[in-house]
């Protein structure tokens, strides 16, 4: 049988190109509803409570609200205020598996340490601990907002945002100047900053005090405004993050800057996805987890119990019964795309790619079949029959995608959560958005990609 070129050769054509002008106004749409989803959710607590709001618009509930569980449930199980399991009851026995899109919604930040505030050279500053990988350079002279909650000596929790609101004083870490650079400029990238040096200032205004002027000024106004004292900052977790609002990027608007699109792109898709989902065969689950940044540890990562305890949760009050066979069966018969981002081929530093497996920015989400590196250390590998599945439900549902690898070979790589999925014998893919300067407090991706992404996720979960 004879096969023209285009049957037998690969389409790598721009995404844009497919699209009529009504999809092309569905793109925009969704990306102006990501956007705002983004500037509410600078933090993984804030994201949780963005996407409970949006479940709940779309008919879920709280887990513990309901004894048992029948198809057409919409349930979810929040975790510690830091962890979201949502899940739609299909109509088949849930032991024949579920279908996972799992994404991350903690991002590189700073973090403020137990013991922040000091004062030096007639200024107070507050010390921070870098949270994931970063280059402690970019997080210099650049306007940061502090969020999260502190809570006070009695026990009483504290929201604290300060730097978000139009008004609001906001912070930033110092950086040197170039007259002065000489000594800085001849150390390699990753010693310009030491994260020690990573201080924000705060205040210069002294108190009229004896002692710890700069401080003592800094905690009156904290009180008056929160009721805290210094010893409260043990109890608290608040981090420093980029104030500045995400945006629509380039003259033709065809591409979102922001923060923390790594990964809460793939996050608010999934979301919106399983929250969209009506009356599914097989039950449905969009699970977003912390700590992905600092290796999954800690009971809100992906390694924790948590995953599993929200799976036998619903094994246990839709079949009225649970066993450990019984949720072993489930994952073994479940389908997983392990929702998380690539990066995207930049012309600035092609050297780091390689052409033929790079992922780039208007092609669609990167299906990624291994992660890892140098010999694909770190990663699950997702077999060809897993592939095959995918590649199938996409291509039907007529979702425009690509396929990459996170850099060279023995230069690139990088760990997801889809391996930890693979450990549960889950059969499972990475699948998102591409970006380009990801981890920078900036972070670039193309509408096209992130609708897309959507799309896929939501073919993919009527497997």
């Amino acid at each position: 049988m004879n096969r023209t070129m285009s049957e037998l050769l690969r389409d790598n054509k721009n995404g844009w190109e497919s699209l009529k002008e009504a999809e092309k106004q569905d793109v925009f749409q969704f990306c102006g509803d990501y956007i705002q989803f983004l500037n509410s959710s600078k933090t993984e607590r804030l994201a949780v409570q963005e996407a409970i709001k949006i479940a709940e618009r779309s008919g879920f509930c709280d887990i513990s609200t309901k004894e048992s569980l029948k198809p057409g449930d919409k349930v979810y199980f929040n975790n510690r205020g830091k962890g979201l399991y949502l899940a739609n009851i299909g109509s088949e026995d849930i032991t024949s598996g579920i279908n996972f899109v799992v994404a991350h919604i903690d991002s590189p930040r700073l973090d403020l340490k137990a013991n922040p505030l000091y004062e030096d050279a007639d200024m107070a500053l507050f010390k921070t601990h870098y949270y994931g990988g970063i280059k402690k350079y970019q997080w210099t002279a650049m306007p940061m907002s502090l969020i999260g909650v502190v809570y006070k000596k009695d026990g009483t929790k504290v929201d604290f945002t300060i730097g978000e609101e139009a008004g609001d004083p906001i912070f930033c870490v110092s950086d040197l100047l170039p007259h002065l650079a000489s000594k800085q400029m001849q150390k390699k990238g990753g010693e310009l900053i030491e994260g020690e040096c990573l201080n924000l200032i705060i205040g210069s205004m002294p108190d009229d005090c004896e002692k710890d002027k700069f401080k003592t000024a800094v905690m009156k106004l904290l009180n008056e405004k929160y009721g805290i004292t210094e010893d409260d900052f043990v109890t608290a977790e608040i981090e420093a993050v980029p104030a500045f609002k995400a945006c629509d990027l380039g003259l033709d608007r065809s591409m979102v800057g922001g923060y923390g699109q790594d990964d809460r792109v793939c996050a608010y898709t999934a979301l919106r996805a399983v929250c969209e989902s009506e009356n599914p065969k097989k039950t449905v689950a969009c699970v977003l987890v912390d700590k992905e940044e600092i290796g999954s540890m800690g009971n809100t990562g992906m390694l924790s119990a948590a995953f599993e305890y929200g799976t036998a949760q619903l094994i246990s009050k839709t079949k009225g019964d649970y066993s450990e066979l019984l949720k072993l069966e489930t994952f073994r018969n479940s389908k997983c795309m392990s929702a998380d981002v690539n990066a995207a081929f930049d012309p600035n530093y092609p050297d780091v790619n390689e052409k033929n497996n790079a992922a780039y920015l208007g092609h669609g989400p990167t299906l990624t079949k291994f992660t890892g590196s140098r010999g694909k250390s770190g990663t699950s590998d997702a077999n060809a029959e897993f592939m095959s599945v995918v590649r199938g439900v996409l291509d039907q549902n007529n979702v425009i995608w690509q396929t990459g690898e996170l850099g060279r070979v023995d230069i690139g790589g990088g760990g997801t959560i889809a391996q930890f999925a693979a450990n549960l014998d889950i059969e499972v893919v990475d699948c998102g958005t591409a970006l380009l300067s990801m981890h920078a407090p900036f972070e670039i991706a193309s509408k096209l990609d992130i609708y897309m992404t959507y799309r896929a996720y939501k073919a993919f979960i009527t497997l």
